[in-house]
């Protein structure tokens, strides 16, 4: 008989949903549903983990370790023992270190599972053996640093406190696609108080289409934007003085920086009308319950940071921190206080190996001296959680630099993705319900653990389980590599003040974060002073700050559309992928069925293009091929392609990637996948 069981998403999403899994047998789940039990999951739960069942039962699936036995890229894979796949791969670490010392060895890995042991515990690998360290900079970094160069730590109001809110922003974040728990909270907002939402997006996304207002503006304006609301807040005695002179560093200093930045500036910069960047003033300001939900997207261009600060400046102006309902999010890591020294092993050297920014991983591959922060080559790879064949930037480089026959690459994955593809070992993973992990999140208050619903499949393994058994072969005897997942989690919360212990979390099923919390900064920010910094101070977030912007307003830095090169290009997620997963789940690939290029019904008139036909767009970086797909869902004079499909979906086995640069963001580095201008034509 089958039982529901509890457990946690661990996908790269902001929820990290509390789930019930329906257990069919020791091997077998079926249906997938969220806790109602939740406060804030409510039993919602996107379809994607809805269909979860097709992910986990996939014909697919790696379930045996392989060893490439034909040329890089060829899929020619014969199998072999788990012995024989280990052995192979800490021979070919030891050559390296051997050779070229410890640091031509990176161990690369992102969220393909959010839980801090089977993500983190690669880290542990790192700190034992010095080898490479790795800049996460793919996803939050630029959002994080413009939300932390005002409030000075990444936290905000509770998502569930939205029931009280009388006005909704939701800027630069598509929920109904990666947030839809969110969106439940908005609906109950909606239908008690009435609430008004307001959408800001270029894209006439699924949420904006939930909107009462969508504000379509052009992709990199936000600042902008902000900026003139700001001008208007100030102008028409809107601003709470007295929260601002109590609260905020230079509000007088502000209002003056912003004397010209009024809406007919914002007008020419960000497409939208005078009158409606004026009506969306008047609305917020005269709406103490406002709650602003920033999304990551509207970070990801190369004024993403200063773009984020000007946002978050605007529940300051109005004191709405001060109101229930009130305030605004980015993300709540900054809440969570679990001490992972044990799975990340922070205390088994005085490691200072280089760094290596992992969105620059073709030009570190192809031995760039500056990439490679002047150090040795990169000659071994684990990669784990991660496909950098198709979500990095700069595909062309990155396709080149994984071809490199002198490179060792072992690709420990679930199923045969492009990076597998590029390995010369690969090794089976285990999925979520097939092993221990425990789960903080940037998009609620809680945390959760998890155990095993299933066996693993086949000869499928863990990371800890791989990262332990590499340990031992190299060399190491330290203690946490020969114990167990859960007990590295015991370990975890035994070190964390104020969480309860294993056995209670598990029995709890969750443990809500935010008690105890200021969650509206009511006591002050988190800088030393206490105070909100209107006048950002980039080197406090940043090492690259020079030429950023001394206030809010349009840092104009973007890749702007050229005569040579005349569109926009934007790449938002699809609904049905996350990122580069579930791009093979059946229900997935139902509803997306191929990449299209997105343009707008008179730009695709004033080129001669029909729906589906084959369009080549292209910049400096390279040329991708896909099929038109006509919509007034783009703004005039932006294309849009949404979700990470693999290279092979594309007419010409290039991904779309291939567009993006990868030269990093100020002031911490990060991807601009919302930054790049293309040229077009028939292919």
């Amino acid at each position: 008989m089958s039982q529901y069981k509890p457990s946690v998403c661990p996908h790269d999403c902001p929820s990290a949903c509390a789930l019930e899994v329906e257990c069919l047998d020791d091997a077998t789940i079926g249906k997938v549903r969220g806790a109602k039990a939740n406060n804030y999951t409510q039993g919602v739960l996107c379809t994607k983990v809805a269909n979860y069942a097709e992910r986990v039962h996939h014909p697919d699936r790696l379930t045996v370790p392989l060893m490439r036995t034909g040329p890089k890229g060829s899929g020619e894979y014969t199998p072999i023992s788990w012995d024989a796949a280990m052995t192979r791969v800490a021979e070919e670490f030891q050559k390296a270190t051997d050779e070229h010392g410890a640091e031509s060895v990176w161990p690369y890995y992102y969220a393909g599972t959010m839980g801090a042991v089977q993500r983190d515990g690669i880290l542990r690998l790192k700190n034992a053996f010095g080898y490479s360290g790795m800049d996460k900079t793919i996803c939050t970094i630029n959002a994080y640093a413009g939300w932390k160069a005002g409030a000075g730590n990444v936290r905000g109001a509770d998502s569930r406190d939205i029931i009280k809110s009388d006005l909704i922003v939701i800027w630069g974040c598509n929920a109904v696609a990666t947030q839809i728990n969110f969106m439940k909270h908005v609906a109950q907002a909606k239908r008690d108080r009435n609430t008004t939402v307001v959408v800001v997006d270029p894209s006439t996304t699924g949420t904006a289409k939930k909107a009462d207002i969508h504000l379509a503006l052009k992709p990199g304006t936000d600042g902008a934007l902000a900026a003139a609301m700001m001008h208007c807040l100030f102008r028409d005695g809107l601003a709470d003085w007295e929260y601002l002179n109590k609260m905020t560093d230079d509000p007088q200093g502000l209002e003056a920086s912003l004397k010209d930045k009024n809406p007919e500036w914002a007008a020419d910069i960000t497409g939208l009308s005078i009158e409606a960047i004026e009506s969306f003033a008047a609305l917020y300001g005269n709406t103490q319950r406002s709650f602003i939900r920033l999304g990551i997207g509207f970070s990801r261009s190369r004024n993403g940071a200063p773009n984020v600060h000007a946002v978050s400046c605007l529940p300051v102006i109005t004191g709405a921190w001060q109101h229930p309902g009130g305030g605004a999010l980015l993300g709540m890591s900054g809440i969570f206080k679990l001490n992972t020294a044990s799975i990340e092993g922070t205390d088994l050297s005085e490691s200072t190996a280089r760094v290596l920014d992992m969105s620059r991983v073709g030009a570190v591959l192809l031995g760039e001296a500056v990439a490679l922060k002047n150090g040795p080559p990169v000659k071994a790879m684990l990669i784990q959680n991660t496909n950098p064949m198709a979500v990095a930037p700069d595909l062309n480089k990155v396709y080149e630099g994984f071809a490199r026959e002198d490179l060792f690459v072992c690709v420990h994955e679930q199923f045969m993705t492009e990076t597998a593809k590029m390995a010369d070992i690969i090794l089976p993973a285990t999925m979520f319900v097939e092993h221990d992990d425990i789960y903080t999140s940037y998009g609620q208050t809680h945390l959760q653990v998890s155990q095993p619903i299933i066996s693993p499949l086949a000869e499928c393994r863990s990371n800890h389980e791989v990262i332990c058994d590499l340990a031992k072969r190299l060399g190491s005897e330290e203690a946490s590599f020969s114990v167990s997942a859960k007990d590295l989690i015991k370990d975890a919360l035994a070190a964390s003040e104020g969480y309860p212990n294993y056995e209670a979390l598990i029995k709890n099923k969750w443990f809500d974060c935010s008690v105890d919390v200021d969650m509206q900064f009511k006591h002050g920010f988190d800088w030393p002073d206490k105070k909100f910094r209107l006048k950002p101070v980039w080197s406090d977030v940043g090492d690259d700050f020079e030429g950023m912007p001394e206030w809010p307003g349009h840092w104009a830095v973007t890749e702007t559309a050229t005569a040579e090169k005349p569109y926009r290009l934007t790449t938002p997620p699809a609904r049905r992928f996350l990122n580069s997963s579930f791009t093979q789940s059946p229900s997935s690939l139902k509803t997306e069925i191929r990449p299209a290029l997105r343009i707008h019904p008179n730009d695709a008139n004033a080129e001669n293009i029909q729906t589906d036909q084959l369009i080549e767009i292209g910049n400096d970086l390279g040329v991708v091929t896909l099929h038109a797909k006509i919509t007034d869902t783009t703004l005039e004079g932006v294309l849009e392609v949404r979700g990470v499909w693999p290279g092979d979906a594309f007419e010409g086995g290039v991904g779309i990637n291939a567009l993006i640069s990868a030269k990093p963001a100020q002031p911490c580095g990060g991807a601009t996948f919302h930054d790049a201008a293309v040229w077009l034509k028939h292919a």
